[in-house]
């Protein structure tokens, strides 16, 4: 999987479980990815795009991966 397709997975992928049930990736609040990241991430693709959100997060890039739902 290449980085693009991971940023547009997660603008589009909900996650499964959890109080946040539901939500976009990029949309879960930082105090939930920061959470996780004490905590453990997820097995699998859940964890590793939740890793990579948390990176995204921590370095205030969430606008890239939300200007990828305005586009086609």
């Amino acid at each position: 999987m290449n980085d693009q397709n991971e940023l547009l997975l997660l603008a589009t992928t909900e996650m499964p479980f959890g109080k946040h049930r539901g939500c976009k990736l990029i949309d879960l609040p930082e105090t939930y990815v920061v959470w996780f990241h004490q905590n453990g991430f997820p097995e699998g693709k859940i964890g590793k795009l939740l890793g990579l959100l948390y990176e995204i997060k921590l370095n205030g890039l969430e606008y890239l991966v939300k200007d990828l739902n305005k586009h086609p």
